[in-house]
């Protein structure tokens, strides 16, 4: 006889699967009570047996001991000491107690195949709790953990039953395949819920991929930038600087020449000697004039150069993923670099230096980075 997997839950028909409650066959409370010492005395001799396993089947095995001591003492109630709230009281113990049982069934599997076996387990229990508070009694077929108001087989004489179960043979074309049947009729199987739930988790990776990398894209951006107008002020300075160096090299050398055309033309007045000597002291002091002033150039290119070096080594570290440069201070001077600052690791201190050493015109590099 085939057996459906899954199972249905007891709404799927409403109140056609559900019969009137049963009546008080009588009012026994000594035959309860041995009823119930029975079930515990059973109780304890299969716990006992379950000790001699391990992992997950003790686990099942003492689950399945618990489950079957709650529908003994359900029957009990439901025989020799009958009422709507105990009824209602140990209807709930045997939802929960099969429950635990299809819960540690489940932890033996892994993956798609556990999330769909609790699904089913969380449903199963759902339509067991609902029968119980509706005062709903199931027509005796049990599901495959026990609780009553479930299919647990195809062969079912209850026609509401066999319709539900025929809707999921149609649906999944297969009456080994379970299924969930709501109280308007309509139909899921466990399958359909399984790649539903996977296909849900895909797009919300896919999801979280396109924002990270549209931050990613947006933090590179914004570094690029930054970069871009440092460098270009750092231009524009140099170029000022220089074009104001220049200016004052000419004016001087405007004005060197100037004195030496009058010292050179009163000289002349005086005495030929004195225009020789005037002479050689202007040509002296022209020398010296002009060697200043190529010093000063001097100076200038390298103050330029050295400041522009720099800026390009702040652009190359800030470039570096994962090296947090805001804490590294760069100076440069006839192209040596020098690292100073503190980083988090010896691995971001080392990154700092190779980056340095790597940017173009640098000649060598000094580090006097710590680690905090």
């Amino acid at each position: 006889m085939k057996t459906l997997l899954a199972t249905l839950l007891a709404t799927a028909a409403g109140a056609t699967f559900a019969a009137a409650p049963t009546a008080a066959l009588n009012h026994d409370p000594a035959t309860y009570r041995n009823v119930s010492q029975k079930a515990a005395t059973e109780y304890k001799a299969a716990t006992a047996k379950c000790d001699t396993r391990s992992g997950n089947d003790k686990d099942v095995c003492m689950a399945e001991a618990k489950a079957a001591r709650a529908r003994t003492e359900s029957d009990a109630i439901a025989k020799y000491n009958n009422s709507e709230k105990g009824r209602a009281s140990a209807r709930n113990k045997v939802a929960e107690a099969d429950y635990e049982v299809a819960k540690a069934k489940c932890d033996a599997k892994s993956g798609a195949d556990k999330d769909s076996c609790m699904d089913n387990a969380k449903s199963v229990r759902t339509a067991a709790l609902a029968d119980a508070k509706a005062g709903r009694e199931g027509s005796g077929a049990v599901g495959a953990s026990g609780s009553a108001g479930l299919v647990a087989s195809t062969d079912t004489k209850d026609p509401a039953k066999a319709a539900a179960v025929a809707k999921c043979e149609q649906v999944a074309g297969n009456a080994n395949t379970g299924c969930l049947v709501d109280s308007k009729g309509n139909v899921t199987t466990m399958a359909g819920r399984a790649e539903n739930a996977t296909e849900r988790a895909a797009d919300n990776t896919r999801a979280a991929t396109a924002t990270a990398v549209d931050k990613t894209k947006a933090v590179a951006s914004t570094v690029a930038e930054k970069t871009k107008e440092v460098a270009s002020t750092v231009v524009d300075k140099t170029k000022a600087v220089a074009s104001t160096v220049a200016q004052k090299t000419e004016n001087a050398a405007e004005n060197v020449g100037d004195k030496s055309r009058q010292a050179a033309a009163n000289a002349k007045e005086n005495t030929k000697d004195a225009a020789a000597t005037a002479a050689v002291k202007t040509d002296n002091a022209t020398d010296r004039a002009a060697d200043k002033t190529r010093d000063a150039g001097r100076t200038t290119a390298v103050a330029a150069s050295d400041t522009a070096l720099t800026t390009k080594v702040k652009a190359n570290l800030l470039a570096q993923p994962e090296l947090k440069s805001l804490g590294i201070h760069v100076e440069t001077e006839k192209g040596v670099v020098m690292l100073s600052g503190f980083v988090e690791s010896k691995a971001e201190a080392d990154k700092a230096v190779k980056a340095a050493k790597e940017t173009e015109g640098v000649h060598s590099v000094k580090s006097a980075i710590k680690v905090k």
